[in-house]
């Protein structure tokens, strides 16, 4: 089975949105590359639920309840998927650990920031897993004298397409 990074604005619709709500339609996506991972989805898969804006950070896991469908609503050939919350991560883990992290290279998170609809690899979703119970991340500050935090990875000019 597939894994998923689904993005969105918290103060459009954000995790603890969706705790509440049970379930919802994934819906409003119109880049060719993010429908494209979208209509790949199948029932029963699993995602991370990334907010973007100030928090930049992946906060929970959710789950595909159905196969993706056309958006009845939406004049510009959208689909929609139905998703449910899961459980939240243990702790957030941030877009900044994320790009420090060399077994992230080639992570469409990075490479393509803007799509609002990732496809994850198996070894990037197990080591999203460990991440979350690893505790705060080191940082310069925190990393003490002698210790090295990881290489910074180059950011993304891509603009953001939904």
């Amino acid at each position: 089975m597939a894994h998923w990074l689904l993005k969105e604005e918290p103060t459009h619709y954000a995790w603890e949105d969706l705790l509440r709500d049970g379930s919802t339609s994934w819906d409003g996506v119109h880049n060719a590359t993010a429908l494209r991972n979208l209509r790949a989805m199948r029932r029963g898969e699993q995602g991370i639920f990334y907010h973007t804006g100030n928090q930049r950070a992946c906060v929970g896991i959710l789950e595909t309840l159905g196969p993706p469908r056309a958006d009845p609503r939406d004049d510009r050939g959208s689909w929609m998927v139905d998703v449910r919350a899961v459980r939240p991560l243990r702790r957030p883990i941030p877009l900044s650990e994320i790009k420090a992290d060399p077994s992230f290279a080639g992570f469409d998170l990075i490479r393509i920031g803007r799509l609002s609809v990732v496809r994850v690899s198996d070894p990037h979703w197990a080591r999203l897993l460990e991440l979350e119970g690893a505790g705060p991340p080191v940082t310069e500050a925190s990393a003490g004298p002698g210790r090295r935090t990881a290489p910074r990875a180059p950011r993304t000019s891509a603009r953001r397409r939904r």
